[in-house]
């Protein structure tokens, strides 16, 4: 790896890791070929991005502290405000650089995904984007199959964050990484697409590989929960406009057991139009 890629990429490793995120380089070029005009990052094509995403341990390492010290108010979506978080934190880190961060849920006036990020983690070698044209002979006829990422070493326990852009720095010879095939078999390919489609609540697609960490109940609670009433999960009230006290703290272990309802995973354009979903928070 070129040395100066080499240098920023530990050094925004060195920001975000620590608190359960991971960073892949890529170059803007590899996403854009894969995509029509529409979706295209603006950018020459040997511009260096990072694609970072959040293993089980941000729940622990970054959410509680973040909802402790209330970096951001009002509160209104924890997770995304604590993700903005740390990501700005890379842009503070390096003032000399220009620095652009695309969040996972932004998206223009139209509506268009600002970033297709299941694309990106593809072509960042972080996550195997497995979709209907990856089985051969599908079984599905006309139904509408969504394409879903998993990790080599988290399965589907995982989410994609958003992406870091590097304008005015291009690596022109970062070599291509390509995504591990984990899930290498037609059976499997059929179950997992099968299982995200028609049976996301029950949590099983995501162990399309024997992960190596998973999200503990509590998060699985949360993330379980709506997102109205996450907050209240959380022992906090509305949205208000009232400071919080920097030595708050939250029940966070103490979270119902009962079931909750679920919510199905944010939903993506893909290349072609269709709305596949990406792996959920």
């Amino acid at each position: 790896m070129d040395p100066r890629v080499a240098e920023l990429k530990q050094k925004i490793e060195d920001i975000l890791c620590p608190f359960g995120f991971e960073v892949y380089p890529f170059q803007v070029a590899w996403y854009n070929e894969l995509l029509p005009p529409a979706f295209h990052l603006p950018l020459p094509g040997p511009t260096l991005a990072f694609l970072v995403l959040s293993t089980p341990a941000m729940f622990d390492r970054a959410l509680k502290p973040f909802l402790r010290s209330c970096h951001l108010q009002p509160l209104t979506d924890p997770v995304d405000q604590c993700v903005a978080y740390h990501l700005g934190q890379v842009r503070e880190n390096l003032p000399e650089l220009q620095v652009e961060i695309i969040a996972d849920y932004e998206v223009h006036p139209n509506r268009r995904p600002k970033i297709l990020a299941q694309t990106a983690a593809h072509v960042a070698g972080a996550a195997y984007y497995y979709q209907r044209q990856d089985v051969e002979a599908d079984p599905w006829g006309t139904q509408h199959i969504s394409g879903v990422c998993i990790h080599p070493r988290f399965g589907g326990w995982f989410a994609i964050r958003g992406v870091v852009l590097l304008p005015g720095i291009e690596a022109p010879d970062l070599p291509p990484r390509k995504p591990p095939d984990c899930v290498p078999a037609r059976a499997d390919r059929i179950t997992l697409l099968e299982g995200f489609n028609f049976h996301w609540r029950d949590w099983t697609y995501r162990d399309a590989v024997t992960p190596q960490e998973r999200y503990s109940e509590e998060q699985k609670t949360y993330f379980s929960t709506p997102p109205a009433q996450r907050l209240a999960l959380l022992g906090l009230a509305q949205p208000s406009q009232e400071p919080c006290p920097a030595s708050t703290e939250l029940p966070l272990t103490m979270f119902i057991s009962k079931k909750q309802n679920h919510r199905k995973p944010r939903g993506w354009l893909s290349p072609k139009g269709s709305p596949p979903e990406s792996p959920g928070p």
